[in-house]
C-alpha cells in the first residue's frame, strides 16, 4: 500500500500543537521527539520532522505530500503549493517594531533606516508597495535585541503576545501580515485518496473542538421557544422527562452560538444546562 509522507516542524511553536492535532486523529505513533522520521502504525503515513524554513519546500519538491506549516513560512519561501485547510493554531502576525524612544511612527519614516529581520522576502515586498527605500539586514535568530546593540533602526518580525518586544524595550507600529498553521500539499495532491481520509479526519477533529453537546430542559409549553434558539447541526433531539409536562433537549451547537443565546435560554424557560465537549464530528 502506498505510504504517505507529511512534513511537520522538529521544533518550535508549531510542534506540539501539530503533534496534538494528528494524535487527535487518531494516529498511532512514538519517538517523535528523537528522530526526524516516525512510521505511523495505524495508517499508511509517515511524519517527517524538518526545519519550519524547509518544510514548505519538500512539500513542491514532493519530498513530502503534505505539510503543517506557517503561512508566514510559504510567504517567505515563495513556493507554488496547494492550501488543503487552515488548522486555526499557531496565529500571530508578523509586525514592524521601533525602540520606545524612536522617532520612527509611520512606514514613510522607515525610508534610508536599517530593519533587521528574519523575513526578508516578506519585508522586501511590503516595503516596496509602500514606495519605502530601506537597508534590510537578515538575522537568523533574537531579532529584537538589534535595536538595542545599535545593528538597526527597527525590527520586523513574528509577534504573539507582545511580551517579546516590551521587555526588549520595543513597540510595535505597523501590521504587516496575519499568519496561522495551514495544511499545504503539492499540486495535485488534493485528489489522493489518503489524502482525503486524512483531511476528513483533521477537518472532524477541528469541528468537535468549535463545537458543544448541549443538553438541557425545559417545560413542554417553552419548547419551541427553546428550540428556535438552538442552530444545531441537526435538528435537537426532544426526549421525555419522568416529571410530567418536561422534557430534555439535546444537541450540537458552535460554542460561539451557545454563549451567545445563553442568557436568551434561560430566560425561555431552559433549566439544568449541561454543556459537554466533543472528541470528533463526522458529517
Amino acid at each position: 500500500m502506498k505510504t504517505l509522507k507529511i512534513a511537520i516542524q522538529k521544533s518550535g511553536r508549531l510542534n506540539d500543537k501539530s503533534v496534538e492535532l494528528l494524535k487527535n486523529c487518531g494516529l498511532s505513533f512514538e519517538n517523535y521527539k528523537s528522530s526526524l522520521i516516525t512510521q505511523v502504525s495505524n495508517f499508511p503515513l509517515e511524519i517527517l520532522f524538518l526545519r519550519d524554513d524547509d518544510i514548505p519546500e519538500y512539500v513542491q519538491d514532493g519530498i513530502a505530500d503534505i505539510g503543517i506549516v506557517g503561512e508566514n513560512g510559504i510567504a517567505e519561501t515563495d513556493v507554488d503549493v496547494s492550501y488543503l485547510q487552515r488548522l486555526g493554531f499557531g496565529k500571530c502576525k508578523l509586525k514592524l517594531a521601533v525602540p520606545n524612544d524612536s522617532e520612527i511612527q509611520t512606514v514613510a519614516d522607515l525610508h534610508g533606516k536599517s530593519i533587521a529581520t528574519s523575513y526578508p522576502v516578506i519585508l522586501e515586498k511590503f516595503l516596496t508597495k509602500q514606495g519605502v527605500k530601506s537597508e534590510i539586514k537578515m538575522i537568523s535568530g533574537s531579532v529584537e535585541i538589534s535595536p538595542g546593540l545599535g545593528l538597526a533602526d527597527a525590527i520586523f518580525d513574528i509577534v504573539s503576545t507582545g511580551g517579546t518586544l516590551r521587555s526588549n524595550g520595543l513597540k510595535p507600529f505597523a501590521d504587516v501580515m496575519s499568519s496561522e498553521a495551514v495544511l499545504i500539499g503539492r499540486k495535485g495532491i488534493e485528489t489522493d485518496a489518503l489524502v482525503a481520509e486524512l483531511l476528513q479526519r483533521i477537518q472532524s477533529v477541528m469541528r468537535a473542538k468549535e463545537t458543544k453537546y448541549v443538553v438541557l430542559n425545559v417545560e413542554k409549553v417553552n419548547l419551541n421557544k427553546i428550540l428556535d434558539l438552538l442552530p444545531g447541526v441537526k435538528s435537537p433531539s426532544v426526549l421525555p422527562l419522568a416529571e410530567e409536562g418536561w422534557v430534555a433537549v439535546h444537541t450540537v451547537i458552535p460554542e460561539i452560538d451557545f454563549w451567545s443565546h445563553i442568557n436568551e435560554l434561560k430566560a425561555a424557560g431552559a433549566q439544568g444546562i449541561v454543556v459537554m465537549p466533543i472528541e470528533k464530528i463526522i458529517v
